[in-house]
């Protein structure tokens, strides 16, 4: 998976999860629909996926910025390189 799409679903994810943890949005849908009884089961489902998706925002900018470093190093060599065989 690419980077940039790691990083989209860790942030859409946390939105999402953050949303129906502090809004009644969850509570309003469930009941509308007829499943207000699943309400008690809400917080062992979202606060786990809260922090899931928490966790692969960071991963996803880890990877970005390991992946940033080592673009930097190539190119740092390259010119290295370069600037040594010119001599």
């Amino acid at each position: 998976m690419s980077n940039k799409r790691l990083l989209f679903v860790g942030i859409g994810g946390s939105l999402l999860a953050a949303l129906c943890c502090f809004t009644p949005v969850l509570v309003l849908g469930l009941t509308i629909v007829g499943l207000s009884a699943w309400l008690g089961w809400l917080d062992f489902v979202l606060f786990p996926a809260l922090g899931f998706f928490v966790l692969l925002t960071a991963y996803a900018l880890y990877r970005q910025h390991r992946q940033s470093k080592a673009t930097q190093t190539v190119s740092s060599a390259q010119s290295i390189a370069q600037s040594g065989a010119g001599s």
